[in-house]
Protein backbone atom coordinates (compact mmCIF):
# COMPACT_ATOMS: atom_id res chain seq x y z
CA UNK A 1 0.00 0.00 0.00
CA UNK A 2 0.88 3.72 -0.30
CA UNK A 3 -0.71 4.59 3.07
CA UNK A 4 2.79 5.44 5.63
CA UNK A 5 1.70 3.99 8.96
CA UNK A 6 1.85 5.81 12.34
CA UNK A 7 3.28 3.10 14.15
CA UNK A 8 2.97 3.21 18.12
CA UNK A 9 -0.52 4.44 20.25
CA UNK A 10 -1.74 7.49 22.11
CA UNK A 11 -1.96 6.83 25.75
CA UNK A 12 -4.90 9.37 26.71
CA UNK A 13 -4.93 10.75 30.07
CA UNK A 14 -8.07 12.27 29.40
CA UNK A 15 -11.15 13.19 31.32
CA UNK A 16 -15.19 14.56 30.51
CA UNK A 17 -13.89 17.53 32.44
CA UNK A 18 -10.79 18.09 30.41
CA UNK A 19 -12.90 17.36 27.45
CA UNK A 20 -15.43 19.75 27.65
CA UNK A 21 -13.24 22.09 26.42
CA UNK A 22 -13.44 20.62 22.92
CA UNK A 23 -16.74 22.49 22.05
CA UNK A 24 -14.82 25.49 22.07
CA UNK A 25 -11.84 24.60 20.28
CA UNK A 26 -12.86 27.11 17.65
CA UNK A 27 -9.90 30.04 17.41
CA UNK A 28 -11.64 31.44 14.25
CA UNK A 29 -14.97 31.62 15.37
CA UNK A 30 -16.06 30.06 12.00
CA UNK A 31 -19.20 27.85 11.80
CA UNK A 32 -20.56 25.25 9.62
CA UNK A 33 -24.05 25.96 8.11
CA UNK A 34 -26.34 24.16 5.47
CA UNK A 35 -24.74 24.09 1.91
CA UNK A 36 -25.83 26.48 -0.72
CA UNK A 37 -28.49 25.43 -2.63
CA UNK A 38 -27.59 27.76 -5.89
CA UNK A 39 -25.79 30.46 -4.63
CA UNK A 40 -23.30 31.40 -1.61
CA UNK A 41 -25.48 33.53 0.92
CA UNK A 42 -24.47 36.88 1.58
CA UNK A 43 -20.72 37.60 3.39
CA UNK A 44 -19.99 34.45 1.65
CA UNK A 45 -15.96 34.35 -0.28
CA UNK A 46 -15.40 35.39 -3.64
CA UNK A 47 -13.93 32.36 -4.03
CA UNK A 48 -17.28 30.55 -2.63
CA UNK A 49 -19.05 32.79 -5.02
CA UNK A 50 -16.80 31.27 -8.22
CA UNK A 51 -17.08 27.95 -7.05
CA UNK A 52 -21.06 27.77 -6.86
CA UNK A 53 -21.43 28.29 -10.64
CA UNK A 54 -18.06 26.04 -11.42
CA UNK A 55 -18.43 22.29 -12.40
CA UNK A 56 -16.20 20.48 -10.52
CA UNK A 57 -17.13 16.94 -11.47
CA UNK A 58 -18.88 14.19 -9.73
CA UNK A 59 -19.45 15.24 -6.30
CA UNK A 60 -21.69 12.99 -4.97
CA UNK A 61 -24.68 14.49 -4.53
CA UNK A 62 -23.24 17.39 -2.30
CA UNK A 63 -23.61 21.30 -3.50
CA UNK A 64 -20.68 23.53 -3.50
CA UNK A 65 -19.46 25.64 -1.89
CA UNK A 66 -20.19 23.62 1.42
CA UNK A 67 -20.54 26.64 3.87
CA UNK A 68 -22.80 30.34 3.41
CA UNK A 69 -19.93 32.01 5.33
CA UNK A 70 -15.74 31.90 5.70
CA UNK A 71 -14.71 28.92 7.55
CA UNK A 72 -11.47 28.20 8.69
CA UNK A 73 -10.60 24.55 10.37
CA UNK A 74 -7.36 23.68 11.55
CA UNK A 75 -5.99 19.84 10.21
CA UNK A 76 -3.27 17.75 12.28
CA UNK A 77 -1.63 15.36 10.01
CA UNK A 78 1.99 13.54 8.71
CA UNK A 79 3.77 16.01 6.63
CA UNK A 80 7.17 16.76 5.71
CA UNK A 81 7.04 20.25 5.33
CA UNK A 82 4.25 23.24 5.53
CA UNK A 83 1.58 22.86 2.61
CA UNK A 84 -0.47 26.33 3.33
CA UNK A 85 0.65 28.34 0.46
CA UNK A 86 0.10 25.81 -1.61
CA UNK A 87 -2.47 24.48 -4.45
CA UNK A 88 -4.50 22.22 -2.51
CA UNK A 89 -5.37 24.49 -0.05
CA UNK A 90 -6.25 26.94 -2.32
CA UNK A 91 -8.24 25.06 -4.46
CA UNK A 92 -9.91 23.70 -1.69
CA UNK A 93 -10.88 27.41 -0.07
CA UNK A 94 -12.17 28.04 -3.80
CA UNK A 95 -14.67 25.27 -4.02
CA UNK A 96 -15.74 24.55 -0.50
CA UNK A 97 -15.55 28.35 0.66
CA UNK A 98 -13.90 26.63 3.80
CA UNK A 99 -9.87 27.61 4.19
CA UNK A 100 -7.93 24.53 5.77
CA UNK A 101 -5.17 25.10 7.75
CA UNK A 102 -3.19 21.61 7.51
CA UNK A 103 -0.92 21.39 10.76
CA UNK A 104 1.97 19.10 9.39
CA UNK A 105 4.13 17.22 11.62
CA UNK A 106 6.89 14.79 10.72
CA UNK A 107 5.90 11.19 10.84
CA UNK A 108 9.34 10.88 13.58
CA UNK A 109 7.55 13.10 15.66
CA UNK A 110 3.74 12.77 15.22
CA UNK A 111 2.51 10.68 17.68
CA UNK A 112 4.04 12.24 20.55
CA UNK A 113 2.66 15.51 19.27
CA UNK A 114 -0.46 13.78 19.31
CA UNK A 115 -0.45 12.69 22.33
CA UNK A 116 -0.16 15.89 24.33
CA UNK A 117 -3.03 17.46 22.13
CA UNK A 118 -5.14 15.09 22.98
CA UNK A 119 -4.76 15.10 26.22
CA UNK A 120 -4.97 18.94 26.55
CA UNK A 121 -8.71 18.37 25.17
CA UNK A 122 -8.01 21.16 22.54
CA UNK A 123 -8.24 19.14 19.63
CA UNK A 124 -7.95 19.83 15.88
CA UNK A 125 -11.35 20.29 14.04
CA UNK A 126 -9.80 17.21 12.08
CA UNK A 127 -7.09 14.48 12.73
CA UNK A 128 -5.69 11.66 12.72
CA UNK A 129 -3.57 8.50 14.42
CA UNK A 130 -5.49 6.97 17.35
CA UNK A 131 -6.19 3.60 17.91
CA UNK A 132 -9.47 2.31 17.38
CA UNK A 133 -9.83 1.52 21.03
CA UNK A 134 -9.41 5.38 22.14
CA UNK A 135 -10.59 6.55 19.15
CA UNK A 136 -14.00 5.52 20.95
CA UNK A 137 -13.21 5.54 23.96
CA UNK A 138 -12.49 9.92 22.67
CA UNK A 139 -16.20 9.32 21.10
CA UNK A 140 -17.69 8.25 24.53
CA UNK A 141 -16.55 11.10 26.03
CA UNK A 142 -18.25 13.52 23.00
CA UNK A 143 -14.90 14.44 22.39
CA UNK A 144 -15.29 13.29 18.57
CA UNK A 145 -18.16 12.94 16.17
CA UNK A 146 -20.28 9.77 16.09
CA UNK A 147 -19.96 10.45 11.74
CA UNK A 148 -22.84 8.15 10.91
CA UNK A 149 -25.34 10.19 13.15
CA UNK A 150 -24.68 12.99 10.31
CA UNK A 151 -25.15 10.53 7.34
CA UNK A 152 -28.54 12.62 6.01
CA UNK A 153 -25.39 15.52 5.05
CA UNK A 154 -22.92 13.22 3.89
CA UNK A 155 -24.08 11.26 0.34
CA UNK A 156 -20.88 9.93 0.08
CA UNK A 157 -20.18 8.12 3.21
CA UNK A 158 -23.76 6.98 3.42
CA UNK A 159 -23.52 5.54 0.08
CA UNK A 160 -20.48 4.15 0.34
CA UNK A 161 -20.23 2.72 3.98
CA UNK A 162 -23.21 2.49 4.75
CA UNK A 163 -25.57 1.49 1.65
CA UNK A 164 -23.36 -0.65 -0.56
CA UNK A 165 -21.10 -1.77 2.23
CA UNK A 166 -23.19 -2.20 5.19
CA UNK A 167 -20.61 -3.63 7.21
CA UNK A 168 -18.77 -1.37 7.54
CA UNK A 169 -20.56 0.43 11.02
CA UNK A 170 -20.54 -3.20 12.23
CA UNK A 171 -17.07 -3.86 11.62
CA UNK A 172 -15.81 -0.04 12.65
CA UNK A 173 -18.33 1.05 15.34
CA UNK A 174 -18.57 1.01 19.17
CA UNK A 175 -21.08 -1.78 21.02
CA UNK A 176 -23.80 1.56 20.24
CA UNK A 177 -23.30 1.51 16.85
CA UNK A 178 -21.68 4.70 16.59
CA UNK A 179 -18.86 5.04 14.23
CA UNK A 180 -16.02 7.83 15.04
CA UNK A 181 -13.98 6.66 12.31
CA UNK A 182 -13.56 8.32 8.54
CA UNK A 183 -12.72 5.24 6.30
CA UNK A 184 -10.71 5.09 3.31
CA UNK A 185 -11.96 4.03 0.41
CA UNK A 186 -10.01 1.73 -3.20
CA UNK A 187 -7.12 2.84 -1.95
CA UNK A 188 -5.19 -0.81 -3.18
CA UNK A 189 -4.08 -1.63 -6.11
CA UNK A 190 -5.55 -5.10 -7.24
CA UNK A 191 -2.05 -7.00 -6.73
CA UNK A 192 1.01 -5.57 -4.94
CA UNK A 193 3.18 -8.80 -4.29
CA UNK A 194 3.45 -12.02 -5.00
CA UNK A 195 6.10 -14.49 -7.24
CA UNK A 196 9.03 -13.02 -9.04
CA UNK A 197 10.77 -15.27 -11.07
CA UNK A 198 13.47 -14.55 -14.15
CA UNK A 199 11.79 -15.13 -17.42
CA UNK A 200 14.61 -14.61 -19.74
CA UNK A 201 16.29 -17.75 -17.53
CA UNK A 202 13.25 -19.85 -17.80
CA UNK A 203 12.81 -18.93 -21.88
CA UNK A 204 16.47 -19.54 -22.24
CA UNK A 205 16.43 -22.99 -21.01
CA UNK A 206 12.78 -23.57 -21.84
CA UNK A 207 11.40 -23.57 -18.80
CA UNK A 208 7.51 -23.14 -19.00
CA UNK A 209 6.43 -21.09 -16.51
CA UNK A 210 4.65 -23.35 -13.48
CA UNK A 211 0.53 -23.06 -13.52
CA UNK A 212 0.54 -24.93 -10.61
CA UNK A 213 2.27 -26.37 -7.75
CA UNK A 214 3.80 -29.12 -9.25
CA UNK A 215 5.04 -27.21 -11.82
CA UNK A 216 6.83 -24.40 -9.84
CA UNK A 217 8.34 -27.40 -8.18
CA UNK A 218 9.57 -28.71 -11.68
CA UNK A 219 10.43 -25.29 -12.59
CA UNK A 220 13.20 -24.96 -9.69
CA UNK A 221 14.51 -28.93 -9.79
CA UNK A 222 15.19 -27.96 -14.00
CA UNK A 223 16.87 -24.65 -12.45
CA UNK A 224 18.64 -26.43 -10.15
CA UNK A 225 20.10 -29.49 -12.94
CA UNK A 226 21.11 -26.86 -15.04
CA UNK A 227 22.65 -24.20 -12.36
CA UNK A 228 24.03 -26.29 -9.77
CA UNK A 229 25.53 -24.02 -7.60
CA UNK A 230 22.29 -21.68 -7.41
CA UNK A 231 19.59 -21.93 -4.84
CA UNK A 232 16.84 -21.12 -7.27
CA UNK A 233 14.47 -19.53 -4.47
CA UNK A 234 15.33 -17.19 -2.73
CA UNK A 235 13.81 -14.70 -0.13
CA UNK A 236 14.39 -11.92 2.20
CA UNK A 237 11.13 -12.03 3.97
CA UNK A 238 12.63 -13.91 6.83
CA UNK A 239 10.00 -16.02 9.09
CA UNK A 240 7.28 -13.75 6.98
CA UNK A 241 7.70 -16.50 4.52
CA UNK A 242 5.21 -18.37 5.95
CA UNK A 243 2.86 -15.55 5.54
CA UNK A 244 3.24 -15.25 2.14
CA UNK A 245 3.06 -19.03 1.48
CA UNK A 246 -0.28 -19.43 3.39
CA UNK A 247 -2.73 -18.01 0.82
CA UNK A 248 -1.91 -20.89 -1.29
CA UNK A 249 -2.98 -22.99 1.13
CA UNK A 250 -6.31 -21.37 1.72
CA UNK A 251 -4.79 -20.32 4.90
CA UNK A 252 -4.02 -16.70 4.77
CA UNK A 253 -5.24 -13.62 6.01
CA UNK A 254 -4.66 -10.42 7.92
CA UNK A 255 -4.92 -11.70 11.53
CA UNK A 256 -2.76 -14.79 10.31
CA UNK A 257 -2.24 -16.99 11.80
CA UNK A 258 -5.67 -16.53 12.88
CA UNK A 259 -7.49 -17.23 9.47
CA UNK A 260 -11.59 -17.25 8.37
CA UNK A 261 -12.19 -20.81 6.75
CA UNK A 262 -15.42 -19.74 4.02
CA UNK A 263 -16.68 -23.60 4.02
CA UNK A 264 -16.98 -23.94 7.81
CA UNK A 265 -17.81 -20.57 8.37
CA UNK A 266 -15.18 -20.57 11.54
CA UNK A 267 -12.36 -19.11 12.42
CA UNK A 268 -9.44 -21.12 12.82
CA UNK A 269 -5.34 -21.23 14.13
CA UNK A 270 -3.65 -21.67 10.81
CA UNK A 271 -0.64 -23.35 12.18
CA UNK A 272 -2.30 -26.47 13.43
CA UNK A 273 -4.30 -26.71 10.47
CA UNK A 274 -3.75 -30.19 7.94
CA UNK A 275 -2.93 -27.34 5.36
CA UNK A 276 0.09 -25.88 7.13
CA UNK A 277 1.49 -29.26 7.53
CA UNK A 278 1.15 -29.71 3.75
CA UNK A 279 2.67 -26.51 2.89
CA UNK A 280 6.08 -26.94 5.91
CA UNK A 281 6.23 -30.28 4.01
CA UNK A 282 6.77 -29.08 0.37
CA UNK A 283 8.78 -26.05 1.93
CA UNK A 284 11.11 -28.82 3.88
CA UNK A 285 11.12 -30.65 0.26
CA UNK A 286 12.37 -27.46 -1.55
CA UNK A 287 14.83 -27.07 1.09
CA UNK A 288 16.06 -30.77 1.21
CA UNK A 289 16.46 -30.88 -2.47
CA UNK A 290 18.27 -27.28 -2.05
CA UNK A 291 15.88 -25.56 -4.12
CA UNK A 292 15.71 -23.09 -1.33
CA UNK A 293 18.47 -20.67 -0.25
CA UNK A 294 19.42 -22.35 3.43
CA UNK A 295 19.72 -18.50 4.18
CA UNK A 296 15.67 -17.90 3.71
CA UNK A 297 15.02 -17.37 7.54
CA UNK A 298 18.03 -14.95 7.39
CA UNK A 299 18.61 -13.60 4.44
CA UNK A 300 19.40 -9.40 4.42
CA UNK A 301 17.76 -7.35 1.53
CA UNK A 302 21.41 -6.79 0.04
CA UNK A 303 21.92 -10.30 0.34
CA UNK A 304 19.00 -11.47 -1.20
CA UNK A 305 19.54 -8.57 -3.95
CA UNK A 306 22.98 -9.68 -5.01
CA UNK A 307 21.47 -13.11 -5.58
CA UNK A 308 18.27 -12.34 -7.64
CA UNK A 309 20.12 -10.06 -9.96
CA UNK A 310 24.20 -12.06 -9.95
CA UNK A 311 21.97 -15.62 -11.55
CA UNK A 312 22.66 -16.89 -7.72
CA UNK A 313 18.22 -17.61 -7.46
CA UNK A 314 15.39 -17.24 -10.24
CA UNK A 315 12.35 -17.11 -8.03
CA UNK A 316 11.47 -15.16 -5.02
CA UNK A 317 8.64 -13.26 -4.03
CA UNK A 318 8.00 -9.77 -3.12
CA UNK A 319 6.78 -6.21 -4.31
CA UNK A 320 5.59 -5.47 -7.86
CA UNK A 321 7.64 -2.63 -8.25
CA UNK A 322 11.02 -5.03 -8.17
CA UNK A 323 10.20 -6.13 -11.55
CA UNK A 324 11.55 -2.99 -12.68
CA UNK A 325 14.10 -1.89 -10.19
CA UNK A 326 15.98 -4.89 -10.70
CA UNK A 327 16.33 -4.11 -14.30
CA UNK A 328 17.24 -0.75 -14.16
CA UNK A 329 20.14 -2.01 -11.48
CA UNK A 330 21.24 -4.66 -13.99
CA UNK A 331 20.44 -3.25 -17.01
CA UNK A 332 23.50 -1.53 -18.10
CA UNK A 333 25.73 -5.11 -17.36
CA UNK A 334 22.79 -7.38 -18.72
CA UNK A 335 20.36 -5.57 -20.80
CA UNK A 336 18.81 -9.17 -21.26
CA UNK A 337 17.37 -9.37 -17.51
CA UNK A 338 13.72 -9.88 -17.86
CA UNK A 339 11.65 -10.25 -13.80
CA UNK A 340 8.33 -11.01 -14.24
CA UNK A 341 5.59 -11.84 -12.13
CA UNK A 342 4.18 -15.43 -11.97
CA UNK A 343 1.10 -17.33 -11.17
CA UNK A 344 0.16 -18.32 -8.01
CA UNK A 345 2.17 -21.43 -5.75
CA UNK A 346 -0.45 -23.63 -3.60
CA UNK A 347 -3.24 -26.02 -4.09
CA UNK A 348 -5.84 -23.09 -4.39
CA UNK A 349 -3.82 -21.03 -6.61
CA UNK A 350 -4.72 -17.67 -5.33
CA UNK A 351 -3.12 -14.55 -3.41
CA UNK A 352 -4.04 -12.40 -1.10
CA UNK A 353 -6.65 -10.24 -1.68
CA UNK A 354 -6.07 -6.28 -0.53
CA UNK A 355 -9.35 -4.49 1.09
CA UNK A 356 -11.61 -1.67 -0.06
CA UNK A 357 -12.64 -0.08 2.63
CA UNK A 358 -9.61 0.30 5.64
CA UNK A 359 -10.27 2.14 8.53
CA UNK A 360 -7.19 1.68 10.65
CA UNK A 361 -5.92 5.80 10.39
CA UNK A 362 -8.81 6.57 12.46
CA UNK A 363 -9.47 9.71 10.65
CA UNK A 364 -11.91 11.77 12.83
CA UNK A 365 -13.75 14.91 13.48
CA UNK A 366 -13.62 16.86 16.65
CA UNK A 367 -17.40 17.55 18.48
CA UNK A 368 -17.10 21.75 18.05
CA UNK A 369 -18.71 24.49 16.31
CA UNK A 370 -16.91 23.31 12.90
CA UNK A 371 -17.72 19.29 12.86
CA UNK A 372 -20.39 19.94 10.40
CA UNK A 373 -17.99 21.94 8.03
CA UNK A 374 -15.33 19.48 8.51
CA UNK A 375 -17.80 16.46 7.95
CA UNK A 376 -18.55 17.74 5.17
CA UNK A 377 -15.58 18.84 3.53
CA UNK A 378 -14.41 14.74 4.50
CA UNK A 379 -17.48 13.81 2.24
CA UNK A 380 -16.24 15.99 -0.76
CA UNK A 381 -13.00 14.56 -0.52
CA UNK A 382 -14.15 11.14 -0.73
CA UNK A 383 -16.31 12.06 -4.03
CA UNK A 384 -14.95 11.88 -7.16
CA UNK A 385 -14.64 15.02 -7.54
CA UNK A 386 -12.71 15.20 -4.31
CA UNK A 387 -10.49 12.32 -4.98
CA UNK A 388 -9.24 13.62 -8.27
CA UNK A 389 -8.30 16.94 -6.51
CA UNK A 390 -6.33 15.50 -4.37
CA UNK A 391 -4.98 12.65 -6.14
CA UNK A 392 -4.57 14.16 -9.60
CA UNK A 393 -4.36 17.73 -9.65
CA UNK A 394 -6.80 20.64 -11.62
CA UNK A 395 -6.76 19.17 -15.39
CA UNK A 396 -5.81 22.38 -17.31
CA UNK A 397 -3.78 23.70 -15.05
CA UNK A 398 -1.07 21.59 -12.83
CA UNK A 399 -1.95 18.35 -15.10
CA UNK A 400 -3.10 16.89 -18.30
CA UNK A 401 -3.67 13.85 -20.07
CA UNK A 402 -1.58 12.31 -22.57
CA UNK A 403 -3.26 10.91 -25.91
CA UNK A 404 -2.84 7.23 -22.97
CA UNK A 405 -4.95 9.16 -20.30
CA UNK A 406 -1.74 9.36 -18.36
CA UNK A 407 -1.37 12.99 -15.97
CA UNK A 408 1.34 14.63 -17.25
CA UNK A 409 2.19 17.67 -14.91
CA UNK A 410 4.21 20.28 -17.09
CA UNK A 411 5.58 22.41 -13.98
CA UNK A 412 7.58 18.66 -12.92
CA UNK A 413 8.62 18.11 -16.63
CA UNK A 414 12.18 18.03 -15.21
CA UNK A 415 11.89 15.28 -12.21
CA UNK A 416 13.24 12.09 -13.20
CA UNK A 417 10.18 10.21 -12.42
CA UNK A 418 6.83 11.84 -10.93
CA UNK A 419 5.46 10.06 -8.04
CA UNK A 420 3.29 10.63 -4.75
CA UNK A 421 5.79 12.39 -3.02
CA UNK A 422 6.51 14.28 -5.67
CA UNK A 423 3.26 15.98 -5.75
CA UNK A 424 2.93 16.28 -2.19
CA UNK A 425 6.01 18.74 -2.14
CA UNK A 426 4.94 20.89 -5.16
CA UNK A 427 1.06 21.22 -4.80
CA UNK A 428 -0.22 19.66 -1.30
CA UNK A 429 -1.60 16.33 -2.84
CA UNK A 430 -1.28 12.92 -1.02
CA UNK A 431 -1.65 14.16 2.06
CA UNK A 432 -1.31 11.59 4.33
CA UNK A 433 -4.48 11.41 6.51
CA UNK A 434 -6.08 13.72 3.77
CA UNK A 435 -6.08 11.49 0.63
CA UNK A 436 -9.73 9.23 1.52
CA UNK A 437 -10.48 8.12 -1.79
CA UNK A 438 -7.71 7.81 -4.90
CA UNK A 439 -8.27 8.68 -8.34
CA UNK A 440 -7.26 5.26 -10.14
CA UNK A 441 -5.69 7.39 -13.04
CA UNK A 442 -3.34 8.61 -10.67
CA UNK A 443 0.30 7.77 -10.79
CA UNK A 444 -0.06 5.44 -8.06
CA UNK A 445 -1.84 3.62 -10.54
CA UNK A 446 0.22 4.39 -13.13
CA UNK A 447 1.61 0.60 -14.12
CA UNK A 448 4.63 -0.54 -15.79
CA UNK A 449 4.49 -2.92 -18.36
CA UNK A 450 5.85 -5.46 -16.09
CA UNK A 451 3.21 -3.99 -13.39
CA UNK A 452 0.54 -3.97 -15.48
CA UNK A 453 0.59 -7.68 -16.86
CA UNK A 454 0.76 -8.79 -13.25
CA UNK A 455 -2.55 -7.11 -12.51
CA UNK A 456 -4.03 -8.75 -15.23
CA UNK A 457 -2.58 -12.31 -14.59
CA UNK A 458 -4.44 -12.08 -11.35
CA UNK A 459 -7.74 -10.38 -11.90
CA UNK A 460 -8.43 -11.89 -15.27
CA UNK A 461 -8.11 -15.27 -13.36
CA UNK A 462 -9.67 -13.87 -10.64
CA UNK A 463 -7.08 -15.67 -8.45
CA UNK A 464 -7.84 -13.73 -4.90
CA UNK A 465 -8.27 -15.77 -2.03
CA UNK A 466 -11.02 -14.56 0.13
CA UNK A 467 -11.53 -11.18 2.63
CA UNK A 468 -11.88 -12.54 5.79
CA UNK A 469 -14.51 -10.50 7.52
CA UNK A 470 -13.37 -7.42 10.07
CA UNK A 471 -14.39 -7.96 13.53
CA UNK A 472 -14.94 -5.45 16.20
CA UNK A 473 -13.62 -6.84 19.42
CA UNK A 474 -13.98 -5.25 22.72
CA UNK A 475 -11.46 -3.87 25.18
CA UNK A 476 -11.09 -6.86 27.28
CA UNK A 477 -11.19 -9.26 23.65
CA UNK A 478 -8.24 -7.20 22.13
CA UNK A 479 -6.18 -7.31 25.32
CA UNK A 480 -6.38 -11.22 25.33
CA UNK A 481 -5.57 -11.30 21.61
CA UNK A 482 -2.62 -9.15 21.61
CA UNK A 483 -1.17 -11.35 24.39
CA UNK A 484 -2.10 -14.38 22.75
CA UNK A 485 -1.55 -13.76 18.91
CA UNK A 486 2.18 -12.55 20.06
CA UNK A 487 3.18 -15.92 22.24
CA UNK A 488 1.38 -18.03 19.34
CA UNK A 489 2.90 -16.36 16.28
CA UNK A 490 6.31 -16.53 17.79
CA UNK A 491 6.12 -20.06 18.70
CA UNK A 492 4.84 -21.06 15.41
CA UNK A 493 6.95 -19.09 13.62
CA UNK A 494 9.98 -21.02 15.67
CA UNK A 495 8.28 -24.31 15.00
CA UNK A 496 8.08 -23.90 11.15
CA UNK A 497 11.30 -23.03 11.10
CA UNK A 498 12.68 -25.91 12.55
CA UNK A 499 10.19 -28.54 10.89
CA UNK A 500 11.88 -27.17 7.23
CA UNK A 501 15.61 -26.90 8.78
CA UNK A 502 15.59 -30.26 10.96
CA UNK A 503 15.67 -33.51 8.91
CA UNK A 504 14.15 -35.41 11.90
CA UNK A 505 11.00 -33.10 12.28
CA UNK A 506 7.91 -35.35 11.04
CA UNK A 507 5.05 -36.94 11.89
CA UNK A 508 5.65 -37.37 15.76
CA UNK A 509 7.04 -33.30 16.45
CA UNK A 510 3.74 -32.28 14.38
CA UNK A 511 1.53 -33.51 16.47
CA UNK A 512 3.48 -32.42 19.75
CA UNK A 513 3.47 -29.04 18.32
CA UNK A 514 -0.44 -28.76 18.01
CA UNK A 515 -0.37 -29.86 21.98
CA UNK A 516 2.01 -27.43 22.41
CA UNK A 517 -0.42 -24.93 20.38
CA UNK A 518 -2.99 -25.61 22.55
CA UNK A 519 -1.38 -25.11 26.09
CA UNK A 520 0.00 -21.91 24.51
CA UNK A 521 -4.14 -20.85 23.97
CA UNK A 522 -4.69 -21.39 20.50
CA UNK A 523 -8.21 -22.40 21.04
CA UNK A 524 -8.82 -19.96 23.45
CA UNK A 525 -7.60 -17.53 20.86
CA UNK A 526 -10.29 -18.90 17.84
CA UNK A 527 -12.83 -18.61 20.40
CA UNK A 528 -12.51 -15.01 20.34
CA UNK A 529 -12.72 -14.53 17.10
CA UNK A 530 -15.80 -16.86 16.90
CA UNK A 531 -17.41 -14.92 19.45
CA UNK A 532 -17.26 -11.95 17.37
CA UNK A 533 -18.44 -13.15 14.77
CA UNK A 534 -21.24 -14.41 16.30
CA UNK A 535 -22.47 -10.52 17.28
CA UNK A 536 -21.02 -9.85 13.59
CA UNK A 537 -23.43 -11.84 12.13
CA UNK A 538 -26.55 -10.77 14.40
CA UNK A 539 -25.43 -7.49 14.16
CA UNK A 540 -28.11 -5.04 12.14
Amino acid sequence: MVMKRISGGVVLALTVATLAACGGNNENGGASGSPAASSPAAGASASSAASASADYGDTGGLKLPLVDKPTTINWMLVGDSPVNDKMIVKEIEKRTGITVNFQTYASSTYQDKLKVTVASGKLPDIFHGLTAAELKKLGKQGAVVPINDYADMLPNFKKLYMEENDWVVKSYGDESGKMYTWPIYDMNRAVNHGFLYRKDIFEKNGIPEWTDTEGFYQALKKLKEIYPDSYPYASKSTVNIFKDFAYGWGIGGANYPVYYDEAAKTWKFASTQPESKEMLDFMKKLYNEKLLDPEFITDTQDSWTSKMTSGKSFVTFDWIGRLDLFYNQVKDSNPEYDLRYGNPVGPTGHVRSLPKIEAGWSITVANNANKEASLKLLDYLTSPSGAALMTLGVEGETFNFDANGKPVYPELANEPAVDIKVLENKYGMWLEGAYLRPDHRSVYFNYTEKEQEAQDKITNGNKFEPLDPVLNFTDDETATIAELQTSLQKAAEEFNTRYVLDKKYGDAEWEAWKTNADKLGAAKLAKIFNEAQQRFDSAK
